[in-house]
């Protein structure tokens, strides 16, 4: 893979997104909130954010119910609870900054593998390697000539994609990343704008369908959207009864079971025979 043509790429068509410019702690939060998240969706959630909690202090000091309630529509609202714990953390333990560190960032909740090499890259500049869903396509395709990769790295890729780590391997991860957003698509690859089409093993072996099932994610009915409509009711109102949250759905059972796992979570409390966000 031409390394060169790809930064070319990016210095040309890179998106203005705010967190680019941003802290690292803005840069954390964008991550946090990116995660199966889309780009337009969180634009707006993450400004309200920033301009709200500029740093990991003011995260800190807000109630559960308060950090739950902003997070909004984005999905999977633990993220939530987890980048709030994580505040509080920096903000006692690492003078209220983020820190660079791989294993210091690993040990915060909710940053993973990823996060902490995305951190570490897009907020420090450090030539880390970050393998998001988009980066693994991109060369699951232009390098093994597979339409999508396997759902998680293998000990082999990592190996063999920190090969191809250039000396600014921080703008390498960030244009990489977004060839695969906006060029090397998942559904309806925008192959005739691609700059690195002839070096494309997957182009050159016809585009052949990938072996790898990959299962649409379901929602309506299930658990996940249960969880979702609760929490969204106690955003909307202060508390309400077991009785008043089962009106909402119609499978009594399913909302008993929420209940149990969004409590499970953190993310709810109980309050005499009522629910409410977690305070």
């Amino acid at each position: 893979m031409n390394q060169q043509v790809v930064l070319d790429w990016f210095d040309e068509n890179k998106r203005d997104l705010p967190w680019r410019k941003s802290t690292p702690w803005g840069v954390m939060v964008s991550e946090f909130m990116l995660q199966q998240t889309p780009v337009n969706r969180v634009l707006p959630i993450w400004e309200q954010w920033m301009e709200r909690w500029p740093s990991p202090l003011e995260l800190s000091r807000a109630k559960k119910s308060e950090v739950i309630t902003a997070w909004g529509r984005l999905g999977y609202p633990r993220r939530a609870l987890r980048l709030h714990e994580s505040a509080g953390i920096i903000a006692k333990d690492f003078h209220d900054e983020v820190p660079k560190e791989i294993d210091q960032l690993r040990s915060l909740p909710g940053v993973g593998e990823y996060t902490a090499a995305a951190i570490a890259a897009f907020a420090y500049g450090q030539s880390t390697l970050v393998l998001d869903v988009n980066i693994r396509r991109l060369f699951a395709r232009v390098i093994d000539g597979v339409e999508h990769p396997t759902p998680s790295p293998s000990n082999m890729e990592r190996a063999l994609r920190a090969e191809l780590i250039p000396i600014n391997g921080a703008k390498w991860a960030a244009a990489t990343m977004e060839f695969g957003a906006l060029i090397c698509t998942s559904k309806n690859p925008s192959c005739e704008l691609c700059p690195i089409k002839r070096q494309c093993a997957w182009r050159k072996s016809g585009y052949p369908k990938s072996e790898l099932l990959r299962k649409s994610q379901e929602w309506h009915g299930t658990d996940r959207q249960c969880r979702g409509t609760i929490v969204q009711a106690l955003r909307e109102n202060e508390k309400l009864t077991a009785v008043k949250l089962k009106r909402m759905w119609s499978d009594d059972s399913q909302i008993e079971k929420a209940l149990k796992t969004l409590i499970a979570d953190g993310l709810i409390e109980t309050i005499g025979k009522s629910y409410r966000l977690a305070n």
